[in-house]
């Protein structure tokens, strides 16, 4: 076995949990990953508030299939497209990387599926980091409290993010690796 410390990292992996499966998104995803997108109510207190809207959900797509990180979640009982996540900005030499980009169709709020996602992807990321951080828009308090119910500590904010080339507050939640030790 490869020991991940001196292997290349992965950022489009195959993760497999119990309900949910995380793989590459590929662009033949992009009809269904639209359709569970495309729920206003998803991005009504995200930041880019317009994102079910066909060509900005469409720019954000492109731009995941671009930045070899982005990940389609996958209802295992189905076999339907849920939603998805995205690896962004690895640093090695901070040893960090950026969980982000991520929205799940509403019936799967609330449960577990979001902490199913973000455990499977922070496992995976701590093969080869100390830290991952997720930027969440400062009013966006679902994604806030979904980031606390993770684990999630504030580090930093309100800091500034372009989205659709308009400055946006944004708060930065951090999760190192040696708070996330389980028995």
């Amino acid at each position: 076995m490869t020991d991940p410390q001196h292997s290349p990292p992965d950022w489009q992996p195959t993760l497999v949990g119990e309900t949910i499966l995380l793989r590459p998104t590929q662009a033949a995803d992009w009809a269904e990953m639209y359709q569970a997108a495309s729920d206003p109510l998803i991005w009504a207190v995200h930041p880019a508030r317009d994102r079910y809207k066909e060509p900005v959900f469409r720019d954000m797509f492109e731009a995941g299939l671009a930045s070899g990180g982005m990940l389609s979640v996958i209802e295992r009982s189905t076999g339907a497209i849920i939603g998805s996540s995205r690896y962004y900005g690895h640093d090695p030499e901070r040893r960090e990387i950026e969980i982000g980009w991520s929205f799940l169709v509403r019936r799967h709020w609330g449960g577990q599926t979001n902490a199913a996602m973000k455990r499977l992807m922070l496992d995976h990321a701590f093969r080869w980091v100390d830290s991952v951080y997720f930027r969440v828009g400062e009013t966006n308090w679902r994604s806030r409290r979904a980031m606390e119910k993770i684990g999630g500590q504030m580090r930093d904010g309100p800091i500034a993010v372009m989205v659709n080339d308009v400055p946006q507050p944004y708060v930065v939640f951090d999760i190192r690796k040696n708070a996330t030790d389980r028995g």
